[in-house]
């Protein structure tokens, strides 16, 4: 194996991409339309463009990647993670055409993949399961049914997916149908297949995974647990390792558990077990992610072990470097820096990222897929890059974080850094004692304003920062864009006015035009529209929703009235304060 093309973009390709060079092999990035300057690119050692600009016509597009691979005279495929990595059909087309697969065999995929045939692996495992399906469900009524037999919450998930995507929670019977609607939708856009199962949800679950790595002689090794609790929309946000304040016995089912299910698959590579474990202790098998995830920076801090190195060793036939489960060495935190405003509900927020500046000190570390001027596209998914602190101990690690975060610097576009420097101040999150967090607890418990990002308001561009001086001590204002420009031009006629929004022509934000208007929260695409031309909406209701960085989101009603539509439809894109109608 000596060139590796990386099937991905962003901070993963990045990632890989240096790890090629450590091991002394010759990465080949791949890019789309919307990637052409992307940070990945110049990362590698080559590049080559995939003709197009959504995930369908670029990175999931089978034949164009392996062209690439042969263009480029590539002898193994790395698919990092998301896009490919999970699809056994690109994993066997990577053999059929004589490569190195960077990954578990395409069989085992295909048999995790499919949540369904993974709990038949976890079952002859002898590992803990709550009440599911034996299969997909036909359709919403047949989940009502299951809902009707074995209770509510219900968790809809996507037969074929993972990370989140195509999965919702009914907890009222009158949720079922519109919540297996959305599931199929969000699997079909992001996996291809729309399949989705049923099973018992579990209240207030923490959610915590097992790191296991398998070569081709034998070594099942498991590096290590995490917790990663703290998630929105079910995506993860925060995750750790190790996973805190487990008793030794439940750290030892997780390992010996992920150990034996990985055995009855028959797993190689890089791979990890993901578990619920509910207040009261109980533990459930969740399902297996059959690649590298985006918390592995954690494990290799606690573990010393270079993960993707190790996924080079098994796709060479080598033996794993560690042949015994690691002793976890400090604690580590990652924080996902994604391009959400958390104060609008995590909304995403694709934008130019006009100033990266990344903290520095003892135990940080940040793999980032962005730079400063890099554009991050509504097209792909809105992780822009990665926080990881270690220190000797988890209080040590919060300590370091907190420095880390307000040492900090993401400007042009918002971030999800506000709810991080907020969730270490969160006692439920950093108390010595116990962790408080669960899989839901930012819907639920999360009641601290997070700070409103600038970057959405109207008319607001980026912020301008300046030190002055009071009483002798120096501090740091930060100013509106067009208010600071304003006052070093020597008066504040422009910033006095309604900004931007009036210089373009846009209704004044008290008008009774503007107070009608239903505007796009976001770059994106419609996905359907939820209330008819003409109807009566109440205020809060959802009208329609909107896809974007992988995500739909609800647009609801500002108000209530009476809704008339914009000439807007399903599959149109539409831009952040577009009207997509007016509520009178």
């Amino acid at each position: 194996m000596k060139k590796v093309l990386i099937a991905n973009r962003g901070e993963i390709a990045v990632r890989v991409a240096r790890a090629c060079a450590d091991a002394g092999l010759t990465s080949v990035a791949v890019y789309s339309a919307p990637d052409a300057d992307a940070f990945h690119v110049h990362m590698a050692d080559e590049a080559y463009a995939l003709e197009g600009s959504s995930s369908a016509e670029t990175y999931l597009n089978i034949p164009a990647v392996l062209a690439v691979a042969e263009r480029s005279g590539a002898d193994a495929v790395h698919p990092g993670y998301g896009f490919l990595s999970e699809n056994a059909d690109f994993a066997r087309a990577v053999v059929d055409a004589g490569l190195t697969w960077i990954g578990p065999s395409a069989d085992v995929i295909e048999a995790l993949g499919n949540k369904v045939t993974a709990r038949e692996i976890a079952v002859r495992a002898g590992a803990p399961l709550v009440p599911g399906t034996d299969g997909p469900v036909a359709d919403a009524a047949a989940a009502r049914a299951f809902a009707e037999e074995h209770g509510l919450p219900l968790a809809i998930k996507a037969a074929f997916g993972g990370g989140g995507r195509g999965m919702r929670i009914a907890r009222e019977p009158a949720e079922v149908e519109p919540a297996f609607d959305a599931a199929v939708r969000e699997a079909t856009a992001a996996f291809g297949r729309g399949e989705c199962f049923v099973e018992r949800f579990l209240g207030r679950p923490r959610h915590v995974e097992a790191q296991v790595v398998a070569d081709t002689h034998g070594n099942v090794v498991v590096m290590g647990t995490r917790d990663c609790s703290l998630q929105r929309r079910h995506q993860k946000l925060v995750e750790e390792a190790p996973a805190p304040f487990l008793t030794e016995e439940q750290r030892t089912t997780l390992h010996e558990s992920a150990r034996a299910i990985c055995r009855e698959a028959g797993y190689t590579g890089a791979g990890t077990v993901e578990y619920l474990v509910a207040p009261d202790g109980l533990i459930s098998f969740l399902e297996v992610n059959t690649r590298l995830q985006v918390e592995h920076p954690v494990t290799e801090l606690t573990a010393g072990v270079d993960l993707v190195r190790e996924q080079f060793r098994v796709a060479q036939g080598l033996p794993l470097s560690v042949t015994a489960d690691p002793a976890p060495h400090g604690h580590a935190l990652e924080f996902r820096l994604n391009a959400e405003d958390p104060a609008l509900g995590f909304l995403p927020t694709p934008g130019t990222v006009a100033v990266f500046e990344a903290p520095t000190g003892a135990g940080v570390r940040v793999d980032t897929g962005v730079r400063s001027g890099s554009v991050v596209p509504a097209e792909y998914d809105s992780l822009l890059a990665k926080l990881i602190v270690w220190g000797e101990d988890r209080q040590q690690a919060v300590t370091r974080s907190r420095a880390a975060l307000r040492e900090l610097t993401i400007r042009g576009l918002p971030t999800v850094v506000p709810f991080h420097r907020a969730v270490l101040e969160e006692p439920a999150f950093t108390s010595p004692e116990e962790l408080g967090v669960y899989t839901t607890w930012i819907e639920d418990e999360l009641t601290r304003d997070l700070e409103a990002s600038p970057y959405l308001a109207p008319g607001a561009g980026e912020r301008e920062t300046f030190t002055v001086e009071l009483d002798g001590r120096a501090v740091r204002v930060g100013l509106p864009g067009d208010l600071a420009r304003a006052l070093l031009r020597g008066g504040a006629a422009e910033a006095a006015g309604n900004g931007a929004a009036d210089r373009a022509g846009a209704p004044a934000a008290s008008s009774p035009e503007a107070e009608a208007t239903l505007a796009a929260p976001m770059n994106g695409t419609v996905v359907t529209w939820l209330a008819e031309d003409g109807e009566a909406v109440e205020k809060g209701q959802s009208v329609l929703v909107v896809e974007a960085m992988k995500m739909e989101t609800p647009v609801r009603a500002h108000r209530a009235g009476t809704l008339g539509r914009a000439d807007v439809a399903e599959g149109d894109t539409v831009s952040r304060g577009q009207s997509l109608g007016e509520i009178a």
